[in-house]
């Protein structure tokens, strides 16, 4: 397992479960929507400052590894 995704953490006490980063109640699914609008990195360091840049990496990394796991086929309007 890459060092990045040891950040990434799932506990049915936090975020109903859902991957969030370091027990943290920032899911890996918010922050990858804010980046696919438009959002930096940098702008997020600013508007969460207890997260730290390899945190935002490490969702990244987590949607990479969980395309190449699962054979799903994504349809593109």
């Amino acid at each position: 397992m890459s060092s990045l995704l040891s950040r990434i953490t799932i506990d049915p006490e936090i975020c109903h479960g859902k991957p969030a980063i370091r027990h943290l109640r920032y899911p890996v699914e918010a922050m990858l929507e804010y980046l696919a609008g438009g959002d930096t990195i940098e702008d997020l360091l600013a508007e969460f400052p207890d997260l730290e840049r390899d945190d935002l990496l490490a969702c990244l990394e987590f949607a990479a590894q969980s395309l190449k796991l699962k054979s799903q086929h994504l349809v593109l309007a």
